[in-house]
């Protein structure tokens, strides 16, 4: 998938230096080619490395999932549901307090009001 994996960790620990995979799919993807997780990267053969290249190709990762996610939020942005809104504004999306947390974002929010954007 172009990673290089690092050579002495174990192979599930491994897999998820890929964007879009974590422990659970990592540990998923293994069980469903029989490779035991605590296998070293090193340690594993051509027909190994094979079989988990086949098995990442049937998920979205990567560049693909990033351009989706992203994809995702320009539609909430475009549609202007309230979960779009807070991406706007650079709030959390997902119903956090902002009243004691959040002082960054709320900072950058309010630096783009204090000082507008000349038009040229």
């Amino acid at each position: 998938m172009g990673h290089v994996l690092p050579d002495n960790k174990s192979i599930w620990i491994a897999l998820t230096n890929i964007y879009g995979v974590g422990q659970v799919r990592s540990r998923k993807i293994l069980d469903t080619i029989k490779i035991d997780y605590m296998k070293k990267v090193k340690d594993l053969d051509e027909a190994d490395q094979k079989k988990i290249s086949d098995e990442l190709k049937n998920y979205v990762l990567e560049n693909d999932l990033k351009r989706e996610v992203g994809w995702n939020i320009k539609r909430l942005k475009d549609i202007r549901c309230y979960r779009g809104m807070r991406h706007n504004l650079g709030l959390p999306v997902r119903g956090q307090n902002t009243r004691k947390n959040a002082r960054t974002a709320k900072k950058l929010m309010w630096r783009t009001r204090v000082r507008p954007i000349l038009k040229k």
